[in-house]
């Protein structure tokens, strides 16, 4: 066994793999698509040779090769000392990252209900790495866990109390992972502590999601029992009249045929009717393509609108953080949103915006701004690489008392 850290996050046809030293610097990444597939195929990130994998790859099957591959390229000298799963609803049962043990694994497998594209593949990756090092701790961290915080007037919703105490139906909220890593970066490029800082972060890429955070916790969030409501995403809805469902059965569409509307031909990709991709529709927009331009007024003043809802859960705001691949790069959309905020005062530095504050320690606004503005790249994959060897260290511990 070596002393490094595997990070695992299993899609519902793809994984990406990730592999860090003792430190937590990562060594290496890995990605495997179309699985399940007849064209099934996986890289190592770097390695311009393909990784081979059979025709109708799984997951346990493409795990196998890819850490097959970081033996074979020296990467691994052995097992790793922890394996970090990202594990994307943990219901109300986890508040916090998990050593993975029988009951772990049947609270997940409880949760399947409410993630029914995620959390039987996450439950797929934690087998095939449990058969491949059944020796090493295995680490749940979970989406969830760090909207378990919210107080129950920001998790309800105003339904009979049998959908909540029967059926578990309240706002659990997602990207729980990027925005404890946006609390804690912030907090130090504020030279301030997560207990004593207050931010509102919007992770934008296909999927969005905002939340506020209050002394380092998570006090309101925009998505909700599932990842579909909230923001403008890049196929999802985000935020609908619940009597759009029945408005739709009366023109002839089905519950199914609704539910694959909202999620894959929604969003970005609806109001364009062109692509999900932010780059492409600015290019479409800059090119006269209303219809791009629309879709990306619609994106930015809601979550204009969002932004400024998040205030009535924090008695102050030391920043407004703005991260994921449209939040990280894009300064069209972060001077675009910014400028629905007046009452807040937030104003942007054209040039800094531009550079994506690369020049400021993640500072975009300007010397008059009301709160600061800042672009924090996120770091999923090391969040999680930190808590696999911290659950893991501790086992250790208690298991030698």
């Amino acid at each position: 066994m070596d002393d490094s850290i595997l990070v695992v996050n299993c899609g519902s046809s793809s994984l990406k793999l990730a592999l860090f030293d003792h430190d937590h610097q990562k060594i290496t990444s890995a990605l495997a698509e179309r699985l399940n597939q007849s064209d099934a195929f996986a890289r190592i990130n770097g390695d311009e040779t393909p990784v081979h994998l059979p025709s109708g790859a799984s997951h346990s099957q493409a795990l196998a090769a890819l850490v097959n591959a970081f033996k074979d390229r020296a990467l691994m000298t052995g097992g790793p000392m922890a394996v970090g799963h990202r594990v994307v609803h943990g219901g109300e049962t986890f508040r916090e990252a998990s050593l993975i043990d029988d009951q772990t694994v049947s609270a997940i497998e409880a949760c399947a209900a409410l993630a029914p594209l995620h959390n039987p593949v996450n439950l797929a990756g934690i087998r095939a790495m449990q058969a491949l090092f059944p020796n090493v701790p295995q680490v749940a961290v979970f989406d969830t866990a760090y909207h378990q915080t919210l107080p129950e007037r920001a998790y309800r919703y105003a339904l009979p109390e049998r959908c909540y105490s029967d059926w578990g139906v309240r706002r659990y909220g997602f990207h729980g992972t990027s925005h404890y890593f946006m609390a804690h970066e912030a907090a130090r490029l504020l030279d301030k502590t997560p207990a004593t800082s207050s931010i509102i972060s919007a992770h934008l890429g296909n999927g969005c999601s905002i939340t506020a955070i209050q002394n380092g916790l998570s006090v309101d969030t925009s998505m909700g029992l599932t990842p579909l409501e909230g923001l403008v995403m890049g196929t999802r809805s985000g935020d609908v009249d619940p009597g759009l469902f029945d408005y739709l059965a009366s023109r002839g569409m089905s519950a199914g045929d609704v539910h694959e509307m909202l999620n894959k031909e929604s969003g970005l990709q609806g109001l364009s009717g062109q692509t999900n991709d932010m780059r492409t529709l600015c290019e479409l927009a800059d090119h006269g393509h209303e219809p791009s331009q629309l879709a990306i007024d619609v994106f930015c003043f809601r979550l204009a609108r969002y932004i400024g809802a998040m205030t009535a859960s924090l008695t102050k705001l030391d920043a407004l953080v703005f991260t994921g691949g449209i939040g990280e790069n894009s300064a069209r959309i972060r001077q675009n949103t910014t400028r629905h905020l007046h009452l807040l005062g937030i104003e942007l530095d054209p040039d800094l915006n531009e550079h994506h504050g690369r020049w400021s320690d993640g500072r975009i606004s300007s010397p008059d701004s009301r709160y600061p503005a800042l672009v924090i790249p996120t770091n999923e994959e090391l969040v999680i690489a930190r808590e696999a060897s911290r659950l893991a260290a501790a086992g250790t511990e208690h298991s030698e008392e």
